[in-house]
């Protein structure tokens, strides 16, 4: 598992206990921190896939923002996912999911992290079921 860049303490902390890995890949300017194998909710056509976030300058007082997920996300249902994109990143294709932080959940520098932020996908993956 590569780890081309370090993360503040409690990052590395809560990646260190995953139970599938992860990598910190850098790619030219670009900073990932990608996480094997995160388990989907019950509702899409795969149970696991590999997300990958974007580490920006100054984190961690900037904040992280999106998701990338590969294989791409797709919903049992059939319904499709809005705003969703194609990304390049370390050989593969990456679907993009779109969501950001909004003013009555803004980032907290010195609270959030990394595993807020997998928080908050999760809470992304559940809230795109509950659409109709």
């Amino acid at each position: 598992m590569r780890r081309d860049f370090a993360l503040p303490e409690e990052d590395a902390e809560w990646l260190d206990a995953l139970p599938n890995g992860y990598e910190l890949v850098r790619e030219g300017n670009l900073l990932r921190v990608v996480v094997r194998n995160w388990p989907v909710p019950s509702g899409y056509t795969v149970a696991e896939v590999d997300v990958n976030v974007r580490i920006e300058a100054g984190y961690p007082d900037a904040q992280i923002d999106m998701a990338y997920f590969h294989p791409d996300l797709v919903l049992a249902s059939g319904r499709p996912i809005g705003a969703l994109a194609q990304d390049q990143f370390d050989g593969r294709t990456w679907q993009r999911w779109s969501r950001h932080r909004t003013p009555a959940n803004p980032w907290r520098p010195g609270i959030d992290n990394v595993a807020t932020h997998f928080a908050l996908i999760d809470d992304w993956l559940e809230r795109e079921l509950r659409k109709v």
